[in-house]
Order: C-alpha cells, then sequence, then structure tokens
C-alpha cells in the first residue's frame, strides 16, 4: 500500500507538468479517479443546473462510487502514464 500511495503522489505531482493539457474529458476522469482515491465515495450534494462544470465533475466523480481506493490510485497512475 505505501508503495502505491508514494506512486501515486508522484503520478499526481507529475500530472502538474505534461507536455500537453488533455482533453476535457480526459480531465474529467482525472479528477473523478484522483477523488475517489483520496475522498472515497462521492457523498456531496449534487450541484444545480446553473453550475455546468461542478455537475460534470459530480457525475464523474460519482460515476466511480463503489470502486475501491486503491484501484482507482493505479487507474489514475495508469492514465497518467499513458498521458506522459
Amino acid at each position: 500500500m505505501a508503495d502505491l500511495k508514494t506512486a501515486f503522489d508522484a503520478a499526481v505531482a507529475h500530472s502538474k507538468n505534461l507536455s500537453e493539457r488533455p482533453d476535457n474529458a480526459t480531465l474529467l476522469k482525472l479528477y473523478a479517479l484522483y477523488k475517489q482515491a483520496s475522498a472515497g465515495d462521492n457523498t456531496d450534494k449534487k450541484p444545480g443546473f446553473g453550475d455546468m462544470v461542478g455537475r460534470a465533475k459530480w457525475d464523474a466523480w460519482n460515476g466511480l462510487k463503489g470502486t475501491a481506493s486503491n484501484e482507482a490510485m493505479q487507474q489514475y497512475i495508469d492514465l497518467i502514464e499513458s498521458l506522459s
């Protein structure tokens, strides 16, 4: 677990230095995986219709409900490596 957490933290740091900005769908996936890995299942209230970005983020994170933290970390690491 410690090795996975270390690799996850390194991937998070690397995500800020990617050579090119990922598309919005990939950014949403990264956001959702990060939130699931670090906070677990989404328990926040769904944002209103006026907050389209907030709703997109909420939907992406909520779509990972039930995914284990370790699994989300590994998926995040794999996605960052595929973007490098």
